[in-house]
């Protein structure tokens, strides 16, 4: 039960991951005026190397249980749930407590740990 709920973990890390970079693209850079054009650029691809990285976080959440090795899934664990929790922490912090973001990234860390 645990290795599927650390896959549902994943499965939501990753769906986390593609909202942030089309919410991204639509609604943050698509009205956003920053100049010049290189540094828009520069914080355009920053902005999806979170989406990236939250993607291979997922995929390691779900291939962690075929894994075989305690060790491998507890560094991946430990490993993720550091990530998404600075990322939801800073988006309730941002937000001040309101919008989806920080809630949906809590849910992923609260899966991961459950199947810790």
């Amino acid at each position: 039960m645990r290795d599927l709920v650390l896959q549902c973990a994943g499965v939501a890390g990753i769906a986390v991951a593609l909202i942030h970079g089309v919410l991204g693209e639509t609604k943050v850079f698509a009205k956003a005026t920053i100049q010049p054009e290189s540094l828009r650029t520069l914080i355009r691809l920053v902005w999806q190397a979170g989406t990236v990285a939250w993607i291979g976080g997922g995929v390691l959440l779900i291939a962690a249980p075929s894994f075989g090795s305690e060790s491998a899934r507890h560094w991946i664990v430990v490993t993720i749930v550091a990530v998404y929790a600075f990322a939801a922490a800073a988006n309730a912090w941002w937000s001040r407590g309101r919008g989806f973001g920080w809630k949906a990234l809590g849910a992923v860390v609260v899966l991961a740990m459950a199947g810790y």
